[in-house]
């Protein structure tokens, strides 16, 4: 720690804290318009300046660094008019028709005119031509920028689409899209979110509501394991808009989180109900007097899970869960080999990683949040990313320093021998050494196709790393030797001291995992919450009894960060919920946020009450939102079974994945994604491997579950994989959850895309 003086107070800054960082978390002022606190300082709008006594002229504050001893006065006469000249430059020409503005009472730029008190222009210039541009969700008009340059250093530096940059040309100087004339990026909107005034733009919410007719609910992304930070921003209930409740855009604290474009577009997949159904009410009761089974998916809060493990411990229902029935395994052989519940890995951890290996994921489509972490720590630290994959993500090359190509299916053998290459010198007992040395090499670097130069390289890659994370995704919890995958992932943790992410599939896939005591396969009459079954509670508008969505509800969730973070109600739901089947059949709680504080202790709950669980944010402690899992205690195994013979998939491959801002059917179901075609896409060699041409719509059967699509040839695309969504499928995508996701199904030509 260092001390300094910022305008005669005395404070305590981190060394390395730059002035204004150091001044932030003290909770002292300093002007900024360009610096956003997750990207390098853009130093572009020279509004940040300071003196520091000693030192000649103005100073940056956002790159200076806070200095031992240092006096620093953040306001003068001379500095205020430094800066109001800023804004005088700021306001030239810029368009005032603020009252049509859809940054009006939110934005930097009014904001900080009347701040500095810039009423009247003392000078002009001459203007230019400024078009409007429509790029699908983002619009961008050329007069209303300011260049401050946020939306680019956000695009490169956090999401790593790389997909804007500007146009030099002294006052005609603009945002343009990079090397072409249209937009190609993931469709974040992160650049709307940290634009300080209104050149980048939503364009589905212009012209829909003002800032201040707005309110805005705290919640949690409810598509993803993330859970990442927004706000649904609805309409006041009984609003001069005289219309039903109505959420019209998602934000999010974009100093502090990011936000990608599922969560951020996708925000209004809620099912609306003129009022309860008694009579469905009253079948729903039946039909769990008589069930044996429960069936749902992680797409519940922990309460709800709560509920569903209650109403088990009372009636001896079996509760079947696939994904979270998967992943509770996982952590369990895993925990097996460290001694503890859960894992070390974090979001956080991965960003300030040195060193990074993705193994099992397309992680791009599987989990944005975990991809913009993986972006940071490359330009954070320049990190070794290692991805390894059967397909080449074409998405990630501005990041990835090496590719590993394994075939299909031999996840099991590259991670033996990525534990031979990395751990075998750290390993201290002797079981496992045994089985490390033991490891047939040359028969696994055969059959996975990853061989001694690309490991030696890998170990080159990494060994002078300092921090490295291992992120495992679906591929590797899903897989038929997913309890061994486990064990050796546990193995980079316990001897290497290495970061182990294994992303949760789906929204509370790990709560459900903690909470719910779950069962292999559902037998006798079945109720389904959002799954299949014989009744069928659903938010999706198919079913025998509604449910609310996940954006009427409030409640936890657990996110693949190991944190239990809180989501309010954005829109009411009039029909019956969940907790008031189980009053009904003998459990008693008012509401069901009740059960917050009833969560298991002995899985790394707190038990806080709902209200108590915090979310906000500081200058100083960045993100409070919800609480981190404790992990506890868990009897150790070092077994490890021999390496499986590892199987083989000739010809083309189907590949259970979703494309971008798709995650299901929530997603499906906003209205700015539900235009997605749910197409069969591969490259020209898959098409070559099963006989397909561009537009032949086809059958395709997996897992019991039968599927149209029309195909479609990316040029992008290597191999013979082919990526098959499912976000289409409605309550049948559960019976997909716990399949390997790789998988030989005949696939039937029935047609072409016209017909």
């Amino acid at each position: 720690m260092i001390t300094l003086t910022i305008d005669g107070q005395t404070i305590q800054a981190e060394k390395g804290d730059t002035i204004l960082q150091a001044a932030r978390k003290a909770g002292l002022y300093i002007p900024t318009m360009c610096y956003l606190s997750k990207v390098k300082p853009i130093a572009s709008c020279r509004l940040c300046v300071v003196e520091v006594e000693g030192a000649d002229g103005f100073i940056l504050s956002c790159q200076a660094p806070a200095l031992d001893g240092m006096e620093v006065r953040t306001n003068s006469a001379e500095i205020f008019t430094h800066r109001q000249n800023i804004m005088k430059l700021y306001d030239v020409n810029h368009p005032l028709e603020c009252g049509v503005c859809d940054k009006s009472g939110a934005c930097d730029l009014q904001n900080k005119t009347l701040e500095f008190g810039v009423d009247r222009q003392d000078f002009s210039a001459k203007d230019k031509k400024r078009d409007l541009r429509k790029w699908e969700f983002i619009g961008y008009d050329e007069s209303l920028c300011i260049l401050c340059e946020k939306c680019v250093h956000v695009c490169n530096e956090v999401i790593g689409d790389d997909a804007i940059e500007i146009r030099y040309g002294g006052y005609g100087s603009k945002i343009v899209p990079k090397g072409s004339e249209e937009l190609e990026c993931s469709n974040c909107g992160e650049c709307i979110a940290v634009c300080p005034v209104g050149a980048m733009i939503s364009t589905d919410f212009q012209y829909k509501a003002n800032a201040w007719e707005l309110e805005r609910i705290p919640a949690s992304c409810a598509h993803c394991s993330a859970g990442c930070q927004l706000y649904y921003e609805r309409s006041y209930a009984g609003s001069l808009r005289g219309e039903e409740q109505t959420i019209y855009r998602a934000t999010n604290e974009f100093e502090f989180t990011t936000l990608c474009g599922a969560g951020r577009f996708g925000y209004d997949f809620e099912n609306r109900v003129d009022g309860k159904d008694e009579a469905a009410f009253k079948k729903a009761l039946e039909a769990f007097k008589k069930a044996e089974t429960i069936r749902f998916t992680s797409r519940i809060t922990n309460e709800e899970a709560m509920i569903l493990q209650r109403l088990k411990e009372k009636y001896g229902y079996r509760l079947v869960n696939h994904d979270a029935k998967r992943y509770a395994d996982f952590l369990d052989n895993y925990a097996a080999i460290t001694g503890k519940s859960l894992f070390n890995g974090s979001l956080e951890g991965l960003a300030d990683a040195d060193g990074v290996i993705v193994m099992g994921s397309r992680i791009f489509t599987d989990n944005p949040a975990v991809r913009y972490h993986i972006t940071m720590a490359s330009k954070r630290h320049n990190a070794r990313i290692v991805y390894m994959h059967p397909m080449e993500d074409l998405e990630l090359q501005n990041v990835v320093t090496q590719f590993v190509k394994y075939e299909v299916g031999t996840e099991e053998g590259v991670l033996a021998l990525l534990a031979k290459t990395l751990l075998e010198e750290k390993v201290d007992t002797k079981k496992i050494a045994s089985f490390l040395e033991g490891l047939d090499e040359g028969y696994l670097s055969a059959e996975s196709n990853v061989g001694e130069e690309e490991l030696a390289s890998i170990r080159r890659n990494l060994g002078r790393c300092k921090r490295i994370a291992l992120v495992v995704g679906e591929d590797c919890i899903n897989h038929p030797r997913a309890a061994q995958i486990a064990r050796l992932a546990a193995l980079f943790e316990r001897f290497g001291g290495i970061e182990v992410l294994p992303v949760a599939p789906k929204t509370n896939s790990l709560g459900v995992a903690l909470v719910c005591d779950l069962d292999d396969e559902a037998t006798g009459y079945t109720v389904g919450y959002n799954a299949p079954g014989d009744f069928v509670l659903s938010s999706l508008g198919e079913g025998d009894l509604p449910m609310p969505a996940l954006n009427q509800q409030e409640g936890t969730f657990a996110t693949l960060d190991k944190r239990v973070v809180p989501t309010h109600v954005a829109l009411p739901w009039r029909g019956y919920i969940l907790n008031d089947i189980a009053n009904a059949m003998g459990l008693e709680a008012r509401y069901t946020i009740d059960y917050t504080e009833k969560l298991p202790r002995e899985k790394g709950f707190e038990g806080t009450p709902f209200d108590e669980i915090p979310y906000h944010f500081s200058n100083k402690e960045g993100e409070v939102r919800g609480y981190d899992l404790r992990r506890v205690k868990h009897g150790v195994d070092s077994t490890l079974e021999e390496v499986a013979e590892l199987p083989e998939f000739n010809g083309a491959v189907l590949y259970r994945c979703d494309p971008v801002l798709q995650f299901g059917p929530q997603t499906y179901r906003a209205h700015q994604l539900s235009g997605e075609e749910p197409a069969l896409v591969g490259s020209r060699q898959f098409a070559m491997a099963a006989k397909l041409k561009e537009g032949d719509r086809v059958r395709v059967e997996v897992g019991g579950c039968t599927m149209e699509r029309v195909f479609r040839i990316d040029p992008k695309l290597k191999g013979t994989v082919g990526l098959n969504p499912t976000f289409d499928l409605g309550l049948r995508e559960d019976l997909l959850s716990s399949n390997y996701r790789y998988s030989q199904s005949k696939i039937e030509v029935v047609g072409q895309a016209n017909e």
